[in-house]
Order: structure tokens, then C-alpha cells, then sequence
């Protein structure tokens, strides 16, 4: 048997889904610039973030907007993950994993209570655990089917017992899945919240804001804020005019190209992501089924060129980042050739294809443009069809009818998208599967890591897509803030240890 043992850390990162609007930049090592006074506790945060929830009930509703402000901020969880996306501690004051992966025994943390007043026991994380196991409307629910079990030894334990080994639980945990609420509470989730978390919901006018306020009854150590205000500004340059007008100390996913404006006024931090900028081949239909052709489409690719048009980011050459466990560099199995493309292209027969490529709205024409160059270079005409988010959903995620597609894929640890041959990837590899599967059974998390790099390999190796760059999100950060999150922001904000402070 292992354990792992921590007490409650304030940690930050924010909520993902599928896809994000969020400016993708590099990972250089952020700037740090010290307070220019003392935190003041009775302090307002406003920050300036893209995209809004369209309601707040996160058992029900998935995407990033919720994540990444409900997770640690609202609700939290028995574990919660930091910015590096390793797993620690949070309602839990410590864990037990047995020695053949299936047992999970956790310590409940002294004293905490829901923002109603009542007090957490065991039996709340097991009403909340086996809902979600046994609604299929809930989040997470798929992540529980393993679950054999769930109880509550004692008020301060809970015992889970899985059926087989699974690798990815605990860090599901992290996720909607492994939230708390209370046992027969009958808030109204869509507008109002019941949460354990440092900050409670006081208002949301749609379409504007949405206001947190500290929680002054909160089990651990108080935030640093008595107030956060979310101000969501939807466009980039308005957000700047924002930020520059006063109007918020912080600003999340700032456009490279506009970063330059709030240099001297901002510390400008770049923050690691897991975000993967992902040129999607169909890889069922063809001509994509020809892994000639998908080959030929990457090395026609001048990687580092559009990393640069982009703004910043690095060059991702598998479905792997490196803060996801199985991570390698994979530089050595494609590189710029175009020359090679074409050969390639001519080997299969297509030496004048014509492809269209599907991609959101939101993400802009800089990537189109490039690809379109790129493709031109080696006789592939690229057609770019943008579309409203809905019709991608309907036309690219759910009736896989498309060539190429454009998303930046955020969620942390989703290579089983690879070994799942009805994702809209239509990318069948058996070998790929057992692999992944093998990876998910495998209890020593060290020996999982080499079977999923192993995996990612073949599947880069198989050409299955391209990944274009590996996103990172710049955050222009007040002086007066201190504390605030740099990485992982694309998946969550803990702001409870954040403080703002009075100008001298």
C-alpha cells in the first residue's frame, strides 16, 4: 500500500473542455513583479476572462467556462490538482491507494462545512460519488463505471473499491465527477450554488458579470480578496481598452499581438497549458485514410513558421504535452519537407487535392492562412469552411463529416480520444487500444507513463493528426495582484490566495 499525505494546498488552475476561446502563446518563463503595497483584505479582484457559462450547474453542464471558476473557488473536491496537474489533497486530509489499485481510502479534512451552514460528513461525498455513478446525466458519469463500490466507514472516511485498476481515477477526481455537494440539498445549480469552497456566488448579471464573495465561515485559510468580480469581454481588443481604462486588475488570455499595449502598465505572464492545437484528419474517409497522404500533410507543414504567425507556443509533435504523464518529445518522426510531401502526395495518387478544412469561428484567420500556404506549396488546394461552434458540433464532432478539422483540444490526460475509434478522429489502431488499456490497469503510475508514450508514439508515427502547437495563455497581471495563477489557467483559477493591495 502507498500514501499520500498534504494538507490543504490553495492551488490554481482552470477548467477545460473540448474547445476554448483563449489567445495561444509560448512558454517562456513568466515575469514576476513584487506588490507595490500592502494586500488589502477588503479588496475587490475584477478579472477579465473570454468566455461566460451559459448557466452554473456544473453537475450537469460541462465546458471550460464552469471549471474555471466553480473548481476550488465554489466546490471542491476530496483531491484537486495544482498547477504542474499533479494530484493533491483538498477536502481530504490525505488518501490511501492499495497496493492492487482498487481500494482508495480518504481522511476527510476537521471542520468543514457547506456555504448553507451544514456540516460535511462522509455521507455527502457518498451521496454525490454514487449519483454520479448511477446517473448517466451527471459529469463524470462514464469516469465511475469501474466503481464497484462506495461507503462511509466512519463520518470522517470514505472508502471507494473499483472493479479493475484504473490509472486515470484519481485525477477524475479532480474533475466535475469528484465535487461535493450536499446530500438531499435542493438548490437550484443552474443560478445558485451550495458549495464548501473559499468564495460563495453573489451574483451573475448575464452577459456582464459575475461576483463571488469571500466566505468568511470557510474550513481553511480565508482568501486573500473580499470580493471577485468576473468581467467577461468576449472580444480581445476590447478587453485590452478594459484592462487599460482600469477596469480590471487582470486579464486572461490576452491576444499576442496586443500583449505589447499593456507592457509597462501589466506584468505580462505566459502559462503553461495542455491546450493542443489539433489539425484533425478524418481518418476514415478518404483520401485521409491513406497515412501517405496525412504524412504528406504534416511535413508540408512549416511548424515553427506558424507557431510564430500564432503569436508564441511550442511545437507539439504528438497528442502528448508535456504536463500530461507519457509526454516525449516526438521532433524525430516528422519534419519540414515539403519536397518529401509531395512525393508522398504523388505516391498515392493525389498530386492535386483539393481539402476543406472546418474550424469555429472564434479561432480567427491566422492558422487557416498559414495552412493554406503551406498546402498550396505542395499542390493541396485548402478550402476553409468557418462555421458557428453548433455546426461544427453537429457536422465535425457528432457526424464526423469533414476533412480536416481545427480545434485546440484543452482537456488534461485525453489520449484515450486516440484509442477510441468512434471519436470523430475515425482513428482505429488496435495496437493503440491495448495499449491505452494496459496503460489504464497499470498500477505503478512510472510504467503506465511508458505505455502511453509508447502509444502516443505509434500514433504519431501513424500520422493519425497533426498537432500544431502546443498552447500556453499570456495573463496581463496588475502590480497591485499578488498571487495569481500563471499555468494551467485554461483549466481552472484558485484564487483564494490571491490579495490585491492598496496603492502607496
Amino acid at each position: 500500500m502507498f500514501r499520500r499525505t498534504r494538507r490543504l494546498a490553495l492551488i490554481s488552475a482552470i477548467a477545460a473542455s473540448a474547445v476554448i476561446l483563449s489567445a495561444c502563446t509560448g512558454t517562456a518563463a513568466p515575469e514576476t513583479t513584487a506588490p507595490i503595497g500592502e494586500p488589502d483584505p477588503d479588496a475587490t479582484l475584477q478579472v477579465g476572462l473570454v468566455l461566460e457559462p451559459t448557466n452554473l450547474d456544473i453537475r450537469h453542464t460541462s465546458g471550460a467556462a464552469l471549471e474555471q471558476i466553480l473548481i476550488d473557488n465554489i466546490y471542491e473536491g476530496l483531491v484537486s490538482r495544482d498547477q504542474a496537474n499533479e494530484i493533491i489533497p483538498r477536502l481530504a486530509s490525505d488518501y490511501e491507494v492499495s497496493e492492487d489499485g482498487l481500494t482508495y481510502t480518504f481522511t476527510l479534512n476537521d471542520g468543514i462545512t457547506f456555504h448553507s451552514g451544514t456540516a460535511l460528513t462522509s455521507a455527502d461525498v457518498v451521496a454525490s460519488f454514487e449519483a454520479v455513478r448511477t446517473d448517466a446525466t451527471l459529469q463524470g458519469n462514464a469516469e465511475f463505471a469501474s466503481v464497484a463500490s462506495i461507503t462511509a466507514p466512519d463520518p470522517t472516511t470514505v472508502q471507494i473499491v473499483l472493479t479493475e485498476p484504473n490509472q486515470n481515477f484519481l485525477f477524475s477526481l479532480t474533475g466535475p465527477a469528484g465535487l461535493v455537494f450536499q446530500a438531499g440539498d435542493t438548490t437550484d445549480l443552474k443560478t445558485a450554488e451550495n458549495g464548501t469552497g473559499p468564495f460563495t456566488l453573489t451574483r451573475w448579471n448575464k452577459g456582464s458579470t459575475i461576483t463571488f464573495a469571500r466566505n468568511d465561515a470557510y474550513w481553511g485559510e480565508p482568501a486573500g480578496v473580499a470580493e471577485v468580480e468576473f468581467q467577461y469581454i468576449p472580444d480581445f481588443t476590447a478587453g485590452v481598452n478594459t484592462a487599460l481604462d482600469g477596469g480590471v486588475q487582470v486579464l486572461t488570455a490576452v491576444d499576442p499581438n496586443l500583449a505589447s499595449q499593456l507592457e509597462g502598465d501589466f506584468t505580462l505572464t505566459t502559462g503553461r497549458t495542455t491546450d493542443k492545437a489539433t489539425l484533425a484528419f478524418n481518418n476514415a474517409k478518404a483520401p485521409l485514410d491513406d497515412v501517405r497522404v496525412r504524412e504528406a500533410l504534416r511535413l508540408a507543414i512549416d511548424h515553427e513558421g506558424l507557431v510564430e504567425a500564432v503569436g508564441a507556443g511550442s511545437t507539439l509533435y504528438g497528442p502528448i504535452p508535456e504536463l500530461d504523464p507519457g509526454y516525449e518529445d516526438l521532433a524525430d518522426v516528422v519534419s519540414y519537407d515539403p519536397e518529401r510531401a509531395k512525393e508522398l502526395l504523388a505516391e498515392a495518387g493525389q498530386e492535386d487535392l483539393e481539402l476543406t478544412l472546418t474550424i469555429p469561428n472564434f479561432y480567427g484567420t491566422t492558422v487557416p492562412k498559414v495552412l493554406i500556404s503551406d498546402f498550396q506549396k505542395v499542390g493541396v488546394t485548402l478550402d476553409v469552411d468557418s462555421v458557428e461552434f453548433p455546426t461544427w458540433l453537429e457536422d465535425v464532432y457528432t457526424n464526423h463529416d469533414y476533412d480536416l478539422s481545427f480545434v485546440l483540444h484543452v482537456e488534461p490526460r485525453d489520449f484515450g480520444n486516440f484509442a477510441n475509434p468512434d471519436y470523430y478522429f475515425g482513428y482505429d489502431n488496435a495496437e493503440v487500444q491495448g495499449l491505452y488499456a494496459d496503460a489504464l490497469a497499470e498500477v505503478d503510475p512510472d510504467k503506465s507513463a511508458e505505455l502511453l508514450a509508447e502509444a502516443a508514439r505509434i500514433v504519431s508515427e501513424d500520422h493519425a493528426a497533426d498537432w500544431l502547437y502546443n498552447g500556453a495563455t499570456i495573463t496581463a497581471v496588475s502590480p497591485l495582484v499578488s498571487g495569481f495563477p500563471q499555468d494551467s489557467i485554461n483549466s481552472r483559477i484558485d484564487l483564494a490566495g490571491v490579495t490585491v493591495a492598496t496603492e502607496k
